[in-house]
């Protein structure tokens, strides 16, 4: 899949994008994606228990563009660097901003700084200078509709600024559709789920 404003490739962080919603919309058993293997997983139940916490790694891979290595291979990657932790129960913790960042620069030769008090317009301060942003939201955003039922604890990649500058497109590694998936809002549709955080990219070419 491709975005037709940006170029960027859009990826979802379940290996079937067609089985997304099902999956955390509908409470589909992720182990039962026949696509699993595609990610890069050692089997259906690591998959399952690690796909639904690679939202970051997702918007990485889109960062990363043609080639970039599989899902599984970023977050062993990313694992090296202490970007995500274990609990002694099992419970996943992340994604850590810091060594995730460092992780980007020294693995894959992205420039990344981890701006932990951002603001719309510095958001589209950054897409004008040509940076991606990795930024927190809440998941919901796939429902723009809808009330913001809270703000951050997901991961979406923002890609450029629309045409009238005033809004944003967005990749989305929990979206349920094709326009969920690369999807644009106004500025002030955006940061009713925007927590204020996230981690800005750009190529090292």
């Amino acid at each position: 899949m491709s975005c037709p404003t940006c170029q960027v490739p859009v990826h979802t962080q379940f290996a079937s994008a067609e089985l997304v919603g099902a999956i955390v919309e509908g409470g589909l058993d992720p182990a039962s994606d026949p696509a699993w293997a595609d990610s890069g997983a050692g089997s259906p139940a690591e998959y399952a228990r690690w796909a639904g916490h690679l939202c970051g790694m997702t918007c990485l891979r889109m960062a990363l563009g043609a080639g970039a290595p599989p899902l599984f291979a970023l977050r062993d990657g990313a694992l090296g660097y202490g970007a995500y932790t274990e609990d002694a129960d099992g419970a996943i913790r992340g994604l850590i901003y810091d060594p995730f960042a460092r992780y980007v620069r020294e693995r894959h030769g992205l420039d990344a700084t981890v701006h932990r008090h951002l603001t719309p317009q510095e958001i589209l301060d950054l897409l004008a200078a040509g940076r991606s942003v990795m930024a927190s939201v809440h998941y919901a955003i796939r429902h723009p509709g809808r009330p913001a039922p809270g703000r951050g604890g997901h991961l979406v990649l923002l890609t450029s600024r629309t045409p009238d500058g005033a809004g944003v497109h967005f990749h989305n590694p929990s979206g349920t559709t094709a326009a969920t998936r690369a999807a644009e809002l106004p500025l002030d549709g955006f940061e009713r789920f925007f927590a204020g955080r996230g981690v800005s990219m750009r190529t090292g070419t």
